[in-house]
């Protein structure tokens, strides 16, 4: 008797409404009760083990849809400078050419099941964009549970997921195909190359085609690899950012970062920067624009400060930045201002929470703004962010986002966040009781007068 690949899906090639109904019902047994392996081959074990992986990393099988960790400008530059950007043209070659013929959606993904390019039948990736399956999100097995390409990361081998297999409800409509892409010289994880669409991508010829091409791809990585160490052309080098990086979430002092390296400022520059930023983004109280001496000085300072004060710090402000491989020129003054662009972690995460990116936004979220300051242009911004984020969250009801938000110093004494928490988690979450248990606690602990 031929043993059955544990990792085909359907060895048959087709399903049938039997097999369907039968893993609908042990998907309901185990997400609402805690069931048992089924008897009867019912459900596949690397499928099973996958669900419980999936169960106890807190994923909601009603959730929303992936998170989106990468967008517009980081995307690009993301991807420019991943490995396999090199083989993307074999890929497109031997899987997308033939995409939309054969109705699929080819996805390539890095080693932490981040979607970096999403190409193939058109109809079909416009219907994928309502749970996310988009360039830059990502379909980890622990962030959206049971799917190929986030099941081949974590079991590092190919495998295919038939439609009623996926954990998470919103995916059960759609099959995949994925295998996991490895460099040929190092055997580090590079990512995995997915195919997804109907029924038919369970089929084992699918399977095979991919693994073909993971083949095809690990046999040019090597070649290329083999060119640059004989002197041979290079690969894409990677892009630096368009835009000095000022980090200032969960830092004391903000930290500077420009192609020619990184700058620890001072508390007090860090301060300074930083609301000039927020106020050419029109995060600042005072709107977009600049801002004279006399603002500053009532921004940073506690009470009453001379603006002569502010004018000495922002003139070494702007030598240091001048210094730190920053635009001569990037410090304005009447008013002060900054005349070129620099990105802000706190801007960041803002434009990902106007986006609708709760996931991804606190994923990047590090910590209060400069939580030493006691400056109350940086203390109204500290609060403005804390608070959007905790609106997002609570607003987003999903354990994997309450989970993380709940380990947040600002999020240990707020009981609509665990009270949030404990109606979302599965009944046989072994973090309900913990849950339980500190809202109960925060219920009966005194409230401040």
């Amino acid at each position: 008797m031929t043993a059955v690949n544990p990792w085909l899906a359907l060895p048959d090639g087709a399903p049938t409404p039997v097999v369907t109904r039968r893993l609908r019902a042990a998907h309901e047994a185990l997400v609402t009760r805690g069931g048992r392996p089924p008897g009867g081959h019912q459900v596949r074990s690397v499928v099973w083990d996958s669900w419980r992986r999936s169960l106890g990393n807190g994923v909601d099988p009603d959730g929303g849809p992936a998170p989106v960790d990468l967008l517009d400008d980081d995307l690009v530059a993301y991807r420019d400078a991943h490995p396999l950007a090199a083989v993307m043209p074999v890929i497109r070659r031997l899987l997308v050419a033939d995409a939309e013929a054969d109705k699929m959606i080819v996805a390539v993904t890095d080693a932490a099941g981040r979607m970096l390019w999403v190409e193939g039948d058109r109809q079909l990736r416009a219907q994928a964009e309502g749970m996310h399956f988009v360039a830059g999100s990502r379909w980890g097995e622990d962030v959206v549970g049971t799917n190929a390409p986030g099941t081949a990361l974590a079991l590092d081998t190919p495998v295919q997921i038939y439609g009623s297999e996926h954990y998470a409800r919103t995916v059960q409509p759609w099959s995949c195909s994925a295998a996991p892409v490895h460099h040929p010289v190092t055997g580090a994880l590079l990512g995995a190359i997915d195919v997804t669409g109907g029924d038919h991508v369970a089929s084992p010829h699918v399977l095979t085609l991919v693994r073909a091409t993971v083949a095809a791809a690990e046999s040019e990585l090597r070649w290329l690899h083999r060119e640059q160490f004989a002197g041979g052309p290079a690969l894409p080098p990677r892009r630096q950012p368009a835009a000095p990086l000022l980090e200032v979430l969960g830092r004391d002092r903000a930290r500077l970062s420009t192609p020619a390296g990184t700058t620890e400022l001072s508390l007090r520059h860090s301060e300074l920067l930083l609301l000039l930023a927020e106020a050419a983004v029109g995060g600042g109280s005072g709107g977009s624009g600049g801002r004279t001496a006399d603002e500053l000085a009532a921004e940073v300072h506690v009470g009453d400060a001379a603006p002569v004060t502010v004018r000495a710090e922002l003139s070494r402000l702007r030598k240091l930045l001048a210094d730190a491989g920053c635009d001569p020129d990037l410090l304005g003054s009447r008013p002060y201002r900054l005349t070129a662009p620099l990105t802000t972690d706190l801007d960041q995460v803002r434009r990902l929470l106007s986006r609708g990116a709760a996931a991804t936004a606190l994923e990047r979220y590090r910590g209060p703004v400069l939580p030493r300051s006691e400056s109350p242009g940086v203390r109204a911004a500290r609060a403005r962010l804390a608070g959007s984020l905790r609106s997002a969250v609570l607003r987003e009801p999903r354990p994997d986002l309450l989970l993380r938000y709940s380990q947040l110093p600002e999020a240990a004494d707020d009981p609509a966040v665990w009270k949030g928490l404990l109606d979302v988690l599965p009944v046989s979450s072994s973090r309900r009781a913990a849950a339980a248990h500190h809202l109960l606690r925060l219920r009966r602990s005194p409230r401040p007068r």
